[in-house]
């Protein structure tokens, strides 16, 4: 169950209104590096959570906080539609919002939500909860959170450039501070599970002695000059301890696939579904023999 005082978590103040900045900001709500990425990724992270219960809290409590960041990022998205103009005409004749309309306002904004906020991006688009990660790995989980948290700061930390009002600053400044923590947060979960050397590979309950361990450290080169990028990645130890880099020239171990011809009830051509060699014969010189 959840509850809410009515209350923002931190103050959201504009001084001056831009409804640019208003589309700006859909970013931070819904796009692949925002708030409702993370909120429901540590919900169903937390309510799928299997094991020790504070880590379901943690993960359940930080999603509930992540739904205020959306709640002062909707409150700013309106306050900065404040005084937008609702039509073309009026647009161009405004001196305080000139060119809003024309110049890359939302449209959506006036036509959709009537100066408030959507669950989309930027530019428009709703989001997509594919962006969602939940594995039921507590070690993959913590990883892609981390990841999740770097990318929403770094897009915070452009929204921050992009304006000169006072009071969106303020609530970028604090945005940017929680995101700090949760990327610390997270890190912290891997270090109380052992570190990197631990969890490393992810899952570690699966045996090592079971894969193909030739190729379990070898980093791989794909250039036809054979040249392979060199660095921390293709010598010394691994990170998990279990093994050493090595470069290796990546050559075909496999031969050509070769499919059975297609079903004749299937849809396909005629022409394709001849039996025998001269179906998958890609020049055709293969003589069909019945």
């Amino acid at each position: 169950m959840f509850y809410t005082d009515g209350k923002l978590q931190y103050p959201v103040r504009v001084e001056t209104p831009n409804p640019i900045f208003a589309r700006a900001l859909q970013q931070a709500i819904g796009g692949v590096e925002g708030e409702i990425r993370v909120m429901m990724q540590y919900l169903f992270q937390g309510w799928g959570s299997r094991g020790p219960k504070k880590y379901r809290d943690m993960l359940i409590n930080t999603g509930t906080e992540e739904i205020g960041h959306i709640e002062m990022l909707a409150t700013a998205v309106a306050l900065n539609l404040e005084g937008a103009p609702l039509s073309l005409q009026e647009d161009v004749a405004r001196d305080g919002v000139a060119g809003a309309v024309l110049g890359g306002m939302n449209l959506r904004h006036i036509l959709s939500t009537g100066l408030g906020a959507t669950p989309e991006n930027a530019n428009g688009v709703p989001f997509n909860a594919s962006h969602v990660y939940a594995s039921g790995n507590l070690a993959a989980d913590m990883l892609a959170n981390a990841t999740a948290e770097a990318t929403g700061r770094a897009l915070a930390v452009r929204l921050y450039g992009m304006t000169d009002d006072p009071g969106m600053k303020d609530m970028l400044s604090f945005l940017i501070a929680r995101d700090t923590m949760h990327q610390q947060q997270w890190l912290a979960v891997i270090e109380e599970l052992g570190g990197m050397e631990k969890v490393l590979p992810i899952p570690n309950s699966f045996p090592q002695e079971m894969e193909a361990n030739r190729f379990s450290y070898a980093y791989f080169g794909h250039r036809t000059d054979k040249q392979i990028p060199m660095g921390r990645w293709t010598e010394g130890p691994s990170l998990d301890g279990n093994g050493t880099f090595q470069p290796m020239i990546s050559e075909p171990l496999g031969g050509e696939p070769v499919l059975a011809p297609p079903r004749p009830d299937g849809g396909a051509q005629q022409e394709q579904t001849m039996a025998g060699p001269a179906a998958n014969d890609p020049t055709g010189t293969t003589p069909n023999v019945a």
